[in-house]
């Protein structure tokens, strides 16, 4: 740096010296005794109250209750689901000939029930036109996993 610039950058220094940055404001509420100063004058979020949220998380009941994005979630967990099973039955499959064979296989039919149940229970949930979309989207899937189950038992 040259020293000219190293003079500017000195004196900016003592003209403008650093200075500790103010306590911060936070949105989470502190009890009385505690008063916070804002930093700015700007919005400052320690004014929020427990209604700002409570009408923000309240607005999705207007839409009417369940909705489709409901049901995409809960076929999203269940394909999860339907991997987790997959997987298990893998495991249990890969050590067939060995002592750890019952309890693996075990625990994949408890991933494939689990995943049974959950995809009945949306299935008995939902209307008549989206049960046959989803038994088209997925029914395959189920079947290849109960088939799949099936060589476990071989």
């Amino acid at each position: 740096m040259s020293r000219r610039a190293n003079l500017s950058l000195m004196f900016f220094r003592i003209r403008h010296p650093f200075r500790p940055s103010p306590i911060p404001t936070s949105p989470i509420p502190f009890p009385p005794s505690i008063h916070i100063m804002p930093t700015s004058k700007f919005h400052s979020f320690s004014k929020i109250t427990r209604t700002h949220f409570a009408i923000r998380h309240d607005l999705r009941s207007f839409s009417g209750g369940s909705s489709e994005l409901d049901h995409n979630k809960e076929v999203d967990t269940i394909n999860l689901k339907f991997a987790e099973a997959r997987e298990e039955i893998e495991m249990a499959l890969e050590s067939k000939d060995t002592v750890y064979f019952d309890e693996e296989a075990e625990c994949a039919r408890a991933a494939v029930n689990e995943v049974l149940s959950m995809f009945e229970g949306l299935l008995a949930r939902l209307p008549e036109k989206d049960r046959g979309a989803l038994q088209r989207s997925m029914g395959l899937k189920i079947e290849q996993l109960k088939a799949e189950l099936q060589q476990l038992d071989e």
